[in-house]
């Protein structure tokens, strides 16, 4: 089991948008398939509902979820379709620890991606698997969910990261 630590709030590499992972004859890499299972042991630690690529270092585009005692990843994810008015959705991040916002989510999502071997895979739901989806994609995408919030929250978020005592 590997699990990896976490970069935090002003590491660039969580500003990086990843880049597609490569498929070849016979699916994904060695080096594609050694990051889905460290993503995949990182997310199973307590409190952990998803883990981008970046997250752990990794620039490609992979992440992994663990929502209502599903485990799972996917490989060059893309949310390909969201349901219901965006709401105000309590909200946190490994990569930010200790901070709690309310940021925008649709209420539902479908993301497709690829499993190591090559095949299609889907996941949707709502809730907090919606969230994870939307969440770990923007990762992906190197945006934070801090990047999401109004103004006032994003400048009380600043305020608590400069007096953290992590940062």
């Amino acid at each position: 089991m590997t699990v990896r630590p976490i970069r935090l709030f002003g590491d660039p590499v969580l500003k990086t948008v990843c880049d597609p992972a490569i498929p070849g004859e016979n699916g994904f890499d060695d080096g594609v398939r050694s990051l889905v299972a460290d993503l995949v042991d990182s997310v199973q630690l307590p409190g952990r509902a998803g883990v981008a690529a970046n997250q752990i270092g990794a620039t490609v585009r992979v992440f992994s979820y663990n929502v209502d005692g599903k485990v799972g990843y996917l490989i060059n994810p893309e949310v390909v379709e969201v349901r219901g008015e965006k709401q105000p959705t309590g909200e946190g991040c490994l990569s930010v620890p200790g901070l709690w916002f309310e940021t925008a989510r649709h209420p539902w999502a479908r993301a497709v991606g690829f499993d190591v071997d090559g095949n299609e895979v889907e996941v949707q739901g709502d809730g907090v698997l919606a969230q994870a989806l939307q969440h770990e994609t923007d990762h992906l995408n190197g945006m934070l969910y801090l990047d999401r919030l109004e103004k006032q929250s994003r400048r009380e978020a600043m305020k608590q990261i400069r007096e953290s005592d992590w940062f």
